[in-house]
């Protein structure tokens, strides 16, 4: 857990991320968070350096000293870059491993996830290139993500459909159908014996097809 700041005092300037967030000796707990990152750092740069980099930028810390660390428990708060291995056949690039306090991330948002672990930190200088291998989220975390609304039950009772598997199709072109003209299509899908249609992951609301269109001729043709 965090712990008071106490009367620590605050120094300005810049320090080498290794000295707050390299740490060999941190052995992960089972509720952080694991990431392995790829790392290609830039020429000069210490592998121990660039992976603290890349723990501080993907967590608490930034390019410089603030009066604000002590407001908190940056110690607690941190993502600790705690090993590094080879890559085989690679003496450019090096793997981090780096662990991450579960209070980093809000419950059950894969977003948040993806936006500290793949976010701006890709954009950092002390690196030339980076790629997420593997991440392992923790147990604890799991159990706060709610999963479907509904199981298949639920989907059967709804539709009426029982003892045999459900077929449905994506409508296609993905884009650039006019709303009128998508549920067109869903009707003829739904009429030819299709039990259910859905958009591509690529459909939102674009000018050529608002989504309020779209649900409207949709559910005329349901």
């Amino acid at each position: 857990m965090p712990k008071d700041q106490g009367n620590k005092t605050y120094t300005a300037g810049v320090k080498e991320y290794r000295e707050t967030y390299w740490m060999p000796e941190y052995t992960p707990l089972a509720t952080d968070f694991l990431a392995c990152f790829k790392v290609i750092p830039q020429e000069g740069v210490p592998r121990e350096e660039a992976a603290a980099a890349v723990a501080a930028e993907s967590s608490t810390g930034t390019w410089t000293t603030v009066w604000t660390d002590l407001l908190t428990d940056l110690d607690y708060y941190k993502g600790r870059a705690y090993a590094i291995e080879d890559v085989p056949g690679n003496d450019e690039a090096f793997y981090a491993f780096i662990a991450y306090p579960i209070d980093l991330f809000e419950e059950g948002s894969v977003v948040n996830i993806l936006t500290s672990l793949v976010g701006n930190v890709f954009g950092f200088k002390a690196v030339r290139a980076l790629r997420l291998e593997d991440v392992r989220v923790p147990i604890a975390y799991v159990k706060t993500c709610g999963g479907p609304p509904n199981g298949i039950q639920v989907e059967r009772d709804k539709m009426n459909k029982y003892g045999r598997p459900m077929l449905g199709c994506t409508i296609k072109p993905k884009l650039g159908l006019s709303a009128k003209n998508y549920g067109r299509a869903v009707y003829e899908v739904l009429r030819g014996g299709l039990d259910f249609a859905k958009d591509d992951e690529n459909v939102n609301s674009q000018p050529f097809m608002r989504w309020r269109d779209r649900y409207d001729y949709v559910m005329e043709a349901i």
